[in-house]
């Protein structure tokens, strides 16, 4: 049976318990913890409210792997990880403390640089994966083109394909796809709809 058939065992947790949700939870807790403790937890995450609506950040030992923007079912976003990184998958929001704080301070406008280490796993590698880490260094409050994402990746003629890779950005908001905008100023497309991207734009003063 593949990985993605498979549910995290929180899920399977909830399912054994039907109209006893509150214990399910409980027992989650218990069991993530315990998984934790003997290192049997590959995949953590964490709920982050935003002034967007409610994101969810994830990460493995190597980093944050995964932001969810609002708006993308958790349950999609678990099985992609589940399938992806590994089964191992529990909620345990002690581990993403460091991610939640500085995300937080991000939307209050008191970080503009991310300091979190990241797991680039769910990037195609190759041009994708460059055009990804690029972007990353495109600083607070600045804008490029995706030609120019394309040019810095090594590959000048690519803007589609670069388009492509920012479209797929699994880490958005720490790598900062929303600083990529059309030739001309034009905001262009956006995972979380381009109201969210211009309002990300706006947070930093890239756009009045």
């Amino acid at each position: 049976m593949s990985t993605r058939k498979s549910r995290s065992i929180e899920q399977a947790l909830r399912s054994a318990t039907p109209g006893k949700a509150d214990d399910a939870a409980t027992l989650a807790r218990a069991l993530a913890e315990r998984a934790d403790r003997e290192g049997l937890l590959d995949v953590a995450y964490a709920a982050l409210d935003t002034p967007l609506g409610e994101a969810v950040v994830a990460a493995t030992g190597r980093g944050v792997v995964r932001v969810a923007l609002p708006g993308e079912r958790l349950d999609d976003v678990l099985a992609e990880l589940a399938e992806d990184v590994s089964p191992r998958v529990m909620e345990r929001p002690q581990r993403l403390d460091e991610a939640r704080r500085e995300l937080g301070e991000y939307f209050e406008g008191r970080r503009q640089r991310f300091e979190l280490p990241l797991d680039w796993r769910l990037t195609h590698a190759g041009f994708m994966r460059r055009v990804l880490r690029e972007t990353a260094k495109v600083p607070f409050g600045k804008t490029i083109s995706y030609a120019e994402a394309a040019e810095r990746a090594g590959s000048p003629r690519a803007h589609r394909a670069a388009g492509n890779a920012l479209g797929s950005n699994p880490i958005p908001l720490i790598v900062p796809c929303h600083r990529v905008v059309r030739t001309g100023g034009a905001i262009g497309n956006y995972g979380g709809g381009p109201e969210m991207k211009e309002f990300l734009l706006r947070l930093e003063g890239a756009i009045d």
